[in-house]
């Protein structure tokens, strides 16, 4: 999509983050792969010839490995840039002949976007914020409005889906920025605890919204150095907080969600130390919460004297065998002696992915085996609570999900006093819908879904994109939803396209999820060319979310498949660990088993196979792409480099 259809507010602490995922390149490499099964009617045009080689030797890990490339490094080389220019030339070339389908795709493409994009309000504080992008502009603009000054503005609002309040305040314009830069790329912007400033960078405000925490980075962009300014003081009056020599790690810096603390983080892939400031009274200096560790890291909040500390550290003395984050509770008293109250486990076949709390509610984001759920625990917890409890013993309530639902993504959630907890879900076949979940009440209520518009273009008669009411998944209270629900409007296309989830044995008996989209219509068995997804790094799910670009396959008889291979995220960090590393051979070889079993189950045709990857990702399928030539017809891989020493997270 050239624009996102809702642009997701996801929470961060106190942070207002714009979500604005730009694909427009995702047009041209679906062009392209569309092509790859049609008939070539003129012979394609001679290659370019070979770059040349220049003799190169280096010691990997005791072994001394050939690398004639070497010199393409330097980026500066002329060599270098006349052999992308052949190469662009040549692909232009062979690509000629399919300009018009390019065309006809970047078209329908385009009319799929509304023509309007807005994200409905949401309450922080007595302001209600939200964005819109202006018609014909790029960038989005943030802005809020008084809710006293608007009775009934809200529902209005979710009524039209579209319409903006008449009297409202604009805090930041993108475009702006981008016309007086050429490019702008905010990331997190951060209003003030009494709403009259608004900042961007990583930064945290104090209690009394007078002092700012901001980081510095050294000269490869690591954040490496936290500074505290006071308003109305020149840089040279900044305060020195902390300073991370190590060069594997970055800091960061959030505020608790009631806004008493300030947390000072510094982070590598797999560990953590958290610092923490009062915010009341932030010259008293920085005080270290969690240790550093190796392997281990910490997610802290705060909750009426409480800290709530999400960890994966080991359990010597628990009962607890289990893999993966649990939750523990200690006394701000008692921060340094890490004497923890209690513990909170998560249940059989479950585990803690992230949570966020407020005034009367803690939430989970867990994952069932292999599947995302969310559940609220009433806060605050009985006093007489166990040492150790697991989450079924604190009566959780389990937000209702469609039972299409592949991805959940928490909005932004700023109002520590709210008790609704604003969610977007989405998958293949489900447009992104934002839902309004009340914890109080134990009812939910559908915001606002993207709108999906019909095209027609040339010989493709794009069916019309009925959207059709969705189920609720197995497994809830499906009578007592019905009944204590608002609405129950979510929709999805799973009429037209059909979405299955598939296990596939890999090489070494393991299980790995494979989820499968295609045409109910369009699919032909044992004839239709296919796009392989996947990842398998760092422990990060596999986005599974909606994507209109992707109508444009599927109508013409593709199957999408998303490989959940290990090294990415799974039920438990384990499955990350089996995949990362010295064991990154399995995310190869899951990826080629769910290549594989895609071709003799049926799905796709044996010679019309492509993979595509993203960063990271582009290990795996470019592994599989040189292990198994035989498998993949073609391969996109849209990542930055795939070095000698590159083997994924």
């Amino acid at each position: 999509m050239a624009l996102p259809a809702v642009l997701l507010l996801r929470h961060s602490g106190k942070t207002l983050t714009l979500t604005s995922s730009w694909s427009c390149s995702r047009r041209a490499t679906l062009s392209s792969a569309s092509c790859s099964c049609r008939q070539r009617k003129q012979a394609p045009a001679p290659p370019p010839r070979s770059p040349k080689k220049v003799p190169f030797r280096v010691l990997v890990h005791g072994k001394t490995l050939e690398d004639p490339y070497h010199w393409m490094s330097n980026t500066d080389d002329p060599n270098l840039l006349d052999h992308l220019h052949r190469e662009n030339s040549y692909a232009e070339a062979f690509m000629a002949d399919a300009l018009p389908l390019q065309s006809a795709l970047a078209s329908e493409m385009k009319r799929r976007i509304p023509a309007a994009v807005s994200t409905p309000p949401e309450r922080w504080g007595p302001w209600m914020y939200y964005q819109y992008i202006p018609e014909g502009k790029e960038y989005p603009v943030l802005c809020r409005k008084l809710e006293n000054e608007s009775s009934g503005w809200p529902a209005a609002f979710r009524r039209c889906g579209l319409a903006r309040p008449e009297r409202e305040e604009i805090l930041l314009d993108w475009n702006e920025l981008a016309e007086k830069y050429g490019y702008v790329h905010v990331g997190t912007c951060r209003v003030s605890p009494d709403h009259n400033y608004l900042a961007f960078v990583s930064l945290a405000w104090a209690r009394d919204a007078t002092s700012l925490f901001y980081t510095l980075s050294d000269e490869n962009q690591r954040p490496y150095r936290v500074l505290c300014r006071r308003l109305g003081c020149g840089p040279s009056n900044d305060l020195p907080v902390l300073t991370e020599s190590d060069p594997s790690f970055c800091v960061d810096i959030t505020s608790t969600k009631d806004g008493k603390f300030i947390t000072v983080n510094s982070n590598s892939r797999t560990s953590s130390e958290v610092y923490v400031i009062n915010s009341a009274n932030p010259m008293e200096g920085i005080q270290r919460i969690c240790k550093r560790t190796s392997g281990v890291q910490y997610f802290v909040e705060h909750h009426t004297g409480l800290f709530y500390i999400l960890t994966n550290s080991p359990m010597p003395d628990s009962k607890w065998s289990g893999d993966g984050y649990y939750l523990v509770r200690c006394q701000v008293e008692d921060i340094e002696s890490t004497k923890w109250l209690n513990i909170i486990l998560p249940d059989d076949d479950t585990s803690i992915r992230d949570m966020d709390i407020f005034n009367g509610h803690l939430v989970l984001s867990l994952n069932k085996r292999g599947f995302p759920l969310l559940c609220s625990l009433n806060l605050p917890m009985q006093s007489d609570l166990k040492y150790q409890v697991y989450i079924a013993d604190l009566k959780p309530w389990y937000f209702p999900q469609p039972s299409s639902s592949c991805s959940v993504i928490p909005g932004s959630n700023h109002d520590f006093l709210n008790s609704e907890y604003r969610v977007v879900l989405s998958s293949p076949v489900m447009p992104d819908v934002i839902v309004d979940y009340d914890m109080s009440r134990h009812t939910y209520s559908v915001v606002q879904q993207e709108e999906v518009n019909c095209v027609s273009t040339g010989q493709f008669c794009i069916q019309s994109l009925e959207l059709h009411e969705n189920k609720i998944h197995e497994g809830y209270n499906k009578k007592e939803c019905i009944m204590n629900s608002e609405s129950q409007i979510w929709k999805d296309l799973s009429r037209i396209y059909c979405l299955q989830r598939e296990e596939v044995i890999s090489h070494d008996g393991v299980k790995v999820p494979l989820t499968i989209v295609y045409s109910r219509e369009s699919w032909q068995q044992y004839k239709s060319p296919g796009l392989l997804v996947g990842y398998g790094a760092y422990g990060e799910d596999l986005d599974k979310g909606w994507c209109s670009d992707r109508l444009s396959l599927l109508d013409r008889g593709w199957v999408v498949a998303f490989a959940d291979v290990r090294g990415g995220g799974g039920g438990n960090s384990s499955w990350h660990r089996s995949g990362s590393g010295l064991n990154k051979h399995n995310s190869i070889l899951d990826f080629v088993s769910c290549g594989n079993y895609l071709v003799s189950e049926g799905y796709v045709q044996s010679d019309q196979l492509g993979a595509i990857a993203w960063s990271a990702g582009c290990v795996v399928v470019g592994a599989a792409m040189n292990m198994y030539p035989q498998l993949f017809r073609s391969a996109i891989l849209k990542g930055w480099s795939l070095g000698r020493c590159k083997v994924g997270g």
